[in-house]
């Protein structure tokens, strides 16, 4: 009785490889959203608005929205600042063209004279297309 011998043969056993690239692809990705949202966050203008009890109404988007700052800065929504009000108010008749019934949030600081407030509440008012000018409060 003869015993066989069964030889084995040696095969070239890879070991499985994990691939890097679609994990590497994504962190860059987020890494570049990350870098270009943060700018936008940090340089949001700061103001302090009054306190109010009334609420808006919840299924508005504030697509228009003036910023007075303590300062006397005006910026409209929130992305560039203007010097003079001359200036905010040729920027806000190219974004409203020829839409009617817009409504303007102003976003005015608490501390900035209510004059100031009035007399951009009527210039705004002027530019047509603009149904409302809504004066944005915090909660009480």
């Amino acid at each position: 009785m003869y015993k066989k011998f069964h030889y084995r043969r040696k095969y070239n056993r890879r070991m499985p490889e994990v691939t890097l690239t679609p994990l590497i692809d994504t962190a860059l990705t987020l890494l570049i959203i990350f870098m270009v949202t943060t700018p936008m966050i940090n340089n949001a203008i700061k103001v302090n608005l009054p306190r109010g009890k009334a609420q808006e109404c919840k299924n508005n988007k504030r697509e228009l929205i003036v910023s007075l700052t303590k300062s006397g800065k005006l910026s409209l929504n929130n992305e560039k600042e203007y010097s003079s009000t001359q200036d905010l108010i040729s920027a806000l008749r190219k974004v409203v063209g020829n839409n009617k019934e817009k409504i303007v949030y102003l976003d005015a600081d608490g501390d900035v004279k209510y004059e100031l407030v009035t007399d951009l509440v009527g210039e705004i008012k002027e530019v047509g297309g603009i149904a409302h000018v809504a004066l944005s409060t915090r909660k009480a």
